[in-house]
């Protein structure tokens, strides 16, 4: 089983999905004349900007959750084990020049982050409670079924996406790794510390999407920065290692890596796929899940939403991974035989002790919980759109789903624990990368939605061409869009 696993994973992360991601990114960043780089100081100031000013622009915000919330929300569900575990596995993994395509991953994807979300935000659909949900299912109904005439071919699409988002169900990494900490720094069975896990997940989740949005907003800042500082202050104490590791960076990512102390070296293609691999598992740029909690935000325009995804991906890989990476590099650690988490906390132990074991432990569980609890509302979405025209049975789906959510990743943490003839990382990357294939390709046709309404966006607000009056900016917003829903509404009554 585990041989073709590993073969079953060098296909999904061959060139196939390698050469989409690059093309896909290249070409929206061609066609926006590289947004990203010309207006990332507008980005960060409609975002970051945004924390630390009040503004009245609520009045015209649609949505159930605040932009912060939303983004809070998304970033418990990207920014955190994945940040630790998941980046200090890719080194150890695909060396030094992992990193390298773990960056050019995320410059691309401050863009296709962007596109995604833009397009779930434009392509949502209001409940019968008068909540937006949205994410690619929806847009690919909308874009591909309805505006572009494909009528039930994207159902094939929606049904390989929905297949690769809901494996992760199953196959989360969250529990296991971070039971592997807890377990090492309390001294106490991993099965034990995994339960312990769950139930502080079943804690956070059960307020549902409006309360985890709140929980996410006071936890995500805290932990983060606290990571960022003693993360920056490790690279300090080993600065005369920095040149150097940068050096290995950008020379070992177009040839690969030697073996050294306890690293086996690594293959050029292992270096570039393994660093896209765990970019996407970390940001999530491509893979289709935070666009679904973005889409319920409060915004006066998709594109501005959008503009939470680049800043989103900016601050997961460009700042937190980083850290990550430079730490167990200028460290030395990554070449000392640990893997996944063990090595990060070895990295932290030794360099400040108990105090640095308690920290990262602390970090890396609430990082697990905000991770889980943010896909627990990606998987809400989906159930939503799958029993659209059924409260009932969408009430019941949901609260079933509720009850039993942290339960397969649990089971799984036990085989690995007492069987063990698998990678978790292997089972990760290929429960990324199916969703994210289909995912990149859909919104590669839907295109030319979003460079319309990035046109419209920069004519309104960035002062940058003319407003065209006709312009719809919302999907339901369109005429013949909502004639069609009051018709549907009237139909049911």
């Amino acid at each position: 089983m585990s041989n073709f696993l590993n073969a079953l994973n060098n296909i999904i992360w061959g060139p196939p999905l390698i050469i989409l991601m690059i093309v896909t990114g290249v070409y929206f960043t061609l066609r926006t004349k590289f947004f990203q780089v010309r207006h990332l100081g507008y980005i960060f100031s409609r975002t970051l900007g945004r924390l630390f000013h009040r503004t009245d622009e609520s009045a015209d915000e649609k949505g159930l959750l605040t932009p912060y919330e939303a983004i809070a929300t998304a970033v418990g569900g990207s920014v955190g084990f994945g940040n630790i575990a998941g980046v200090a596995t890719a080194v150890t993994t695909g060396g030094p020049g992992a990193v390298f395509w773990m960056w050019l991953t995320a410059f691309l994807g401050m863009l296709i982050k962007q596109v995604e979300v833009t397009l779930a935000v434009y392509y949502r659909r209001t409940d019968e409670n008068g909540v937006p949900y949205g994410g690619p299912t929806y847009y690919m109904e909308r874009g591909l079924g309805e505006e572009r005439h494909w009528g039930k071919l994207w159902l094939p699409l929606a049904f390989v996406f929905g297949i690769g988002i809901f494996s992760t169900f199953f196959i989360s990494a969250s529990t296991f790794t971070t039971s592997e900490v807890v377990a090492q720094s309390l001294g106490i069975p991993q099965a034990i510390a995994a339960l312990i896990i769950v139930l502080l997940l079943y804690f956070m989740i059960w307020g549902g999407v409006k309360k985890l949005g709140q929980i996410l907003t006071k936890l995500v800042p805290i932990m983060s920065l606290s990571y960022l500082i003693l993360g920056i202050i490790i690279i300090l104490m080993h600065l005369d290692n920095l040149l150097p590791t940068l050096g290995a960076i950008f020379g070992e990512a177009f040839t690969g890596s030697a073996a050294l102390g306890g690293f086996a070296g690594a293959s050029v293609s292992k270096v570039i796929s393994t660093g896209m691999a765990r970019s996407v598992y970390s940001n999530e740029a491509g893979w289709g899940s935070s666009p679904m909690i973005h889409a319920s935000s409060q915004t006066r325009h998709p594109v501005e939403q959008g503009l939470w995804g680049s800043f989103e991906v900016f601050v997961d890989t460009f700042v937190v991974c980083t850290i990550t990476a430079l730490t167990v590099l200028v460290s030395g650690e990554w070449t000392s035989g640990a893997t996944n988490a063990t090595l990060a906390l070895n990295v932290f132990t030794h360099n400040f002790g108990m105090f640095g074991t308690v920290i990262l432990t602390l970090i890396m569980v609430v990082f697990s919980i905000t991770t889980s609890g943010g896909w627990y509302a990606y998987y809400e979405v989906v159930l939503r759109h799958l029993a659209k025209n059924h409260p009932q049975i969408k009430k019941y789906l949901l609260l079933m789903f509720k009850y039993f959510y942290a339960v397969p990743p649990f089971l799984l943490t036990l085989y690995l624990i007492y069987v063990g003839d698998l990678s978790i990382w292997t089972l990760v990357d290929i429960t990324s990368g199916i969703p994210t294939f289909v995912n990149v390709a859909v919104i590669l046709i839907l295109s030319g939605q979003y460079l319309k309404l990035l046109k419209d966006y920069k004519a309104r607000y960035m002062h940058i061409g003319q407003v065209d009056p006709n312009m719809a900016i919302f999907y339901e917003d369109k005429p013949e869009v909502k004639a069609a829903l009051e018709k549907e509404k009237a139909a049911q009554k």
